[in-house]
């Protein structure tokens, strides 16, 4: 995965950013959005207030962390969606079983991906685009902008739907038109064809233990 660090560290600064929101309060930014718009606005500023609330709690114990994404951030993302993405192709050769397992590691990856970024996020400014996708195609792209001090903006879009519960769920992430999901498909594909589903699973469980405590 070394290959991919430049993008990583890219995608999870601007993440950070993202959930370090200032500015305006939640509802009356939220009574003038979209409900896609609006739900992405609301757990980012939810997340930024649980940060501040612990943050003595967090510097004592910080594998605290891990709790606050899991109840605040990760109820609006779509795992398995994502791990499909994830691994493309190789997704439809797993047993229903190992299908379970990956989804549930890739999930915990995530959640210790964002984790350890946001033990030292700081407050940054984030410029939300005009929404142009329609609510009733039950897809949408929420577009903005990370404004970084002395640095040109970093491009940011979530890709939403809208599952059979009415529920938005967010599947992608997107950095510069780059997918955060998807970028892992390469690297994953090598190690599946090198040593096995089973073996890219095991790495990832080890690498997840701390999340599960």
């Amino acid at each position: 995965m070394r290959a991919n660090n430049y993008f990583f560290n890219r995608a999870i600064i601007a993440l950070v950013m993202l959930f370090s929101i200032t500015g305006m309060s939640s509802q009356a930014v939220a009574d003038e959005m979209p409900a896609p718009q609006a739900l992405v606005k609301a757990s980012t500023d939810k997340m930024k207030k649980s940060l501040e609330d612990n943050k003595l709690q967090l510097k004592a114990d910080p594998d605290l962390i891990y709790g606050l994404v899991t109840d605040v951030l990760m109820p609006h993302f779509d795992f398995e969606k994502m791990a499909k993405l994830a691994l493309g192709k190789n997704w439809r050769g797993l047993s229903a079983a190992q299908q379970l397992r990956f989804t549930d590691e890739f999930r915990l990856l995530l959640i210790r991906t964002y984790s350890t970024a946001m033990l030292e996020y700081s407050d940054q400014e984030i410029r939300f685009l005009p929404f142009r996708d329609d609510v009733k195609t039950k897809k949408v792209q929420v577009d903005m902008d990370i404004i970084q001090t002395g640095g040109p903006a970093i491009p940011m879009s979530l890709s939403l739907y809208e599952n059979k519960n009415d529920a938005w769920k967010v599947y992608d992430v997107k950095i510069d038109g780059i997918s955060l999901v998807t970028n892992y498909r390469s690297t994953f594909a090598t190690e599946i064809r090198n040593d096995g589903v089973d073996q890219l699973i095991q790495r990832l469980a080890s690498k997840n233990v701390k999340v599960k405590i």
